[in-house]
């Protein structure tokens, strides 16, 4: 029973040490260019997204003639709005 619960622990200790991958979107803009990258299987190539772009007509000037396509970053704040200005009362 023992070796069993030790097992049970030590791969369950595996999968919570896996790497994580850093965050791929930049939460400060509403638009992400996908840019596709010729690899083999060797390595190099791959793909990667450019968080930088304020809109989509924007991005899709920058992607055009280029293996990539344009989405809305699901990690921007699209319904946060700042908060209201206080009113401060004049002092008579």
């Amino acid at each position: 029973m023992r070796l069993l619960t030790l097992t049970l622990t030590a791969v369950a200790a595996l999968f919570v040490a896996a790497d994580a991958s850093a965050q791929t979107y930049d939460p400060r803009y509403p638009v992400c260019m996908h840019v596709y990258t010729p690899g083999g299987f060797a390595g190099g190539g791959g793909d990667y997204y450019d968080c930088s772009f304020t809109s989509l007509p924007q991005c899709r000037a920058t992607a055009s003639g280029r293996a990539a396509s344009c989405d809305l970053n699901p990690y921007y704040a699209f319904d946060e709005r700042p908060p209201p200005r206080r009113r401060h009362k004049k002092q008579h």
